[in-house]
């Protein structure tokens, strides 16, 4: 689906620019053009700056959104979800990362959250990213307690895992 997207704007890197930030960032786009999150409107300038493009392309390229039915089901219905990720210092709270060989392979998550189950470890939050929207897809796991080695070996000795680390 993201290629999908993508190839709408192919012709402009720029506007190919503003899509990824939407995405990555859960804002979407409401019925008159301006970019949201939740009620709160973003302003394009903001966007801009963040992505080094001139604010014209953020107007046009919402308006390339609203006009096509497909990207405007997808950019009116996006959302953000908050992240304990950046928290979890601050929280006290370990972040497991771990990148995947193949991230369309059934069964990552279940596989790693299992582990963790059968270890006695709770897990406050869980962030799969999705291998259309990222080059290298993470799964992201968030405990209230520290990972024994044993546990670390445990998920590091399954067949799926590439690479494991913690915060």
């Amino acid at each position: 689906m993201f290629d999908e997207i993508m190839e709408k704007f192919e012709g402009s890197p720029s506007q190919q620019a503003v899509i990824r930030l939407l995405l990555e960032r859960g804002f979407s786009v409401n019925d008159d053009g301006r970019v949201v999150s939740g009620g709160i409107e973003i302003p394009n300038t903001g966007i801009a700056r963040e992505i080094d493009v001139d604010r014209r392309v953020v107007d046009s390229t919402t308006d390339v959104i609203l006009d096509d039915p497909e990207l405007r089901r997808i950019f009116q219905n996006i959302s953000q979800v908050p992240s304990l990720m950046d928290l979890a210092p601050v929280l006290d709270l370990t972040v497991l990362s771990i990148t995947p060989d193949d991230p369309e392979r059934e069964g990552i998550v279940a596989g790693v959250t299992g582990t963790l189950a059968d270890n006695g470890i709770s897990i406050r939050q869980t962030i799969s990213e999705d291998p259309e929207f990222t080059d290298e897809p993470q799964l992201y796991l968030i405990t209230d307690q520290e990972l024994p080695g044993e546990v670390i070996t445990e998920i590091r000795a399954l067949e799926y895992v590439r690479k494991i680390e913690i915060q």
